[in-house]
């Protein structure tokens, strides 16, 4: 796999590159709520503005229905990336605008594209379709143009901004691509033990082709959040009107049989899903009628991290509870507290996960690394091929 780094030793002054970024960051309108993605895009971008490129940003926004959608221009994007580049960052529609921005840059400019998905052939399934779309940006880099791959949340997608154009141009793995493989080879090939995995989230089926495959790989697996009630179910309690997958139940039950798999011994309890809800813990076996478990509580928070405090790898996905809601987020908080004070090598699989270490103003740099892609972290870690990343060990 060629990278930033071979990219930069060719020389890139007065050539055009094409990065595909992540910048697919949460807005409150037109306010970003947590620029984290935007932030580690960065160090990729400004050493190729450095050497003296012309640098081309293709990133997407949300999930927009086949075509333009003003709540989803990626034109908070824009201003907060020249913030942080120190430069301006010109946004520019695809066609014609996007050609016009181009032939204007200086070495070292900066062009953002808007939003990738408002053209459906992104993320069509018609290999000729998306095709067609990764010439058009190709071409946007002339003769001696270069693609960086950099947006590692995107990279198990086969999508014409991330697989096709790597096929049509030199391709190369920017920094951060790089350094979540290296980190995700870690935590698959050679995790210094004991290694635990904290994994919550609200659904069993959305994380069980990992846990599958992670089982026979930790020393333990703690389960929290909403997924953990369909667990308990399988041991035979009543979970009230909490979250749960009842055909996963069965699944559960052999999963459990492992021995590896840690559940909450207590739960926070609300009678509404809401901030103001009435709340109480109660143990994990006496959950009442009509009451639905939103965190794990503190009796479960000292279990979990007491395993943690032996652990030498964590592999972290997925929140204990509803941390957005003040009063249960205490299970997310003292869990990711835990994995902080352990020492441990650790890693946050990205998502809601690294949104929370944000959110409830935890250590960024008191964890190993915080990825920037929850669905590609856990696709690595259950051994899929990885589209984006394939394409570039061509």
């Amino acid at each position: 796999m060629k990278t930033l780094d071979d990219l930069l030793a060719e020389g890139v002054s007065g050539r055009t590159v094409l990065v595909r970024s992540d910048l697919n960051v949460p807005l409150d309108g037109s306010r970003i709520t947590d620029d984290g993605r935007i932030r580690a895009s960065v160090p990729t971008l400004q050493k190729l503005r450095e050497a003296g490129a012309r640098v081309v940003v293709t990133a997407h926004l949300g999930r927009p229905k086949g075509g333009p959608d003003p709540k989803f221009s990626l034109a908070p994007v824009a201003g907060r990336l020249g913030e942080l580049l120190g430069a301006e960052v010109t946004l520019a529609d695809h066609g014609e605008e996007a050609q016009a921005a181009v032939g204007a840059l200086a070495d070292g400019g900066v062009v953002l594209l808007e939003n990738i998905r408002f053209d459906p052939r992104e993320t069509s399934k018609n290999d000729d379709e998306r095709a067609a779309l990764a010439h058009e940006l190709a071409a946007l880099t002339g003769a001696n143009g270069a693609f960086v791959s950099d947006g590692f949340g995107v990279v198990h997608r086969k999508q014409a901004s991330v697989y096709d154009v790597a096929q049509d141009l030199p391709a190369y793995a920017g920094g951060l691509v790089l350094t979540e493989v290296e980190v995700l080879r870690r935590l698959t090939e050679s995790p210094e033990r004991p290694y635990a995995v904290v994994l919550g989230g609200s659904k069993v089926s959305d994380k069980l082709a990992v846990i599958e495959a992670l089982l026979p790989k930790v020393d333990a697996l703690l389960v929290g959040g909403g997924m953990c009630f369909t667990f308990l179910a399988a041991q035979g309690y009543g979970v009230g009107d909490s979250l749960l997958e009842g055909d996963q139940i069965d699944t559960c039950r052999t999963l459990l049989e492992t021995g590896k798999i840690v559940l909450p011994s207590d739960v926070v309890v609300a009678d509404d899903f809401s901030a103001d809800a009435k709340t109480q813990t109660v143990s994990a076996d006496a959950i009442p009628d009509g009451w639905k478990g939103l965190d794990i509580g503190p009796d479960s928070v000292a279990a979990f991290a007491d395993v943690l405090g032996r652990a030498a790898t964590v592999f972290w996905n997925g929140p204990m509870g509803v941390f957005e809601l003040a009063p249960f987020a205490e299970g997310t908080r003292g869990v990711a507290q835990a994995i902080v004070d352990s020492g441990a090598y650790s890693v946050v699989g990205g998502g809601d996960s690294a949104a929370a270490v944000r959110a409830l103003g935890l250590p960024e740099d008191g964890f190993s690394h915080i990825s920037t892609g929850g669905g590609a972290s856990l696709e690595y870690l259950e051994g899929k091929s990885l589209p984006g990343i394939a394409v570039l060990e061509k």
